[in-house]
């Protein structure tokens, strides 16, 4: 078996690498099996992970559908408690972003940042950020979608609407209008 695939642009899938220190990124809304899989990747590939969490502000400038999204006091509280309970807490940075790379852009520790595929360009272009202030490329670790009994992706918005719970189980109530 396969343990990993590493790609020109760097990206490494399934990777079992370590790096001092990893970054991840997103809303944290709704936490959800998807969330849980990118969170362990970074603590699985980092010895210290930096978790940016994205700002009530930065909703508006990630252009996602924004109504209904939790408040920033109460992502990061439900982000502190699994880290918690996963053992993860006393390894983890948490850092709320109010753009879309944070810190990352000039941190000169971090090495490598963890991305689902609709997060991929935006970690090449951070890249190209940091390139440009004189700092190394990240490595870059795609983990696949986790997908929901549909076969589609979970995320936080069809959670927010009813249509799966956060692991992905199809909620009967649901009707596409």
């Amino acid at each position: 078996m396969e343990r990993y695939r590493a790609y020109s642009k760097g990206a490494i899938i399934g990777a079992f690498v370590k790096f001092k220190k990893v970054v991840v990124g997103g809303t944290f809304d709704y936490l959800h099996d998807g969330h849980k899989a990118i969170l362990a990747k970074a603590f699985e590939a980092g010895e210290r992970v930096l978790v940016g969490i994205c700002s009530d502000e930065m909703q508006l400038l990630l252009q996602k559908d924004s109504a209904g999204i939790q408040p920033i006091n109460m992502r990061k509280q439900a982000l502190d408690a699994l880290l918690r309970s996963e053992g993860w807490l006393e390894r983890a940075d948490v850092v709320v972003i109010s753009d879309a790379f944070g810190p990352t852009v000039e941190d000169p520790e971090v090495e490598a940042i963890v991305v689902s595929p609709e997060i991929r360009k935006r970690a090449e272009e951070l890249n190209k950020l940091r390139g440009s202030r004189g700092l190394p490329p990240l490595e870059i670790i795609e983990i696949p979608f986790v997908l929901a009994e549909d076969g589609k992706p979970i995320s936080s918005i069809r959670v927010r609407y009813g249509e799966i719970d956060v692991h992905g189980k199809v909620l009967k109530n649901f009707q596409v209008a």
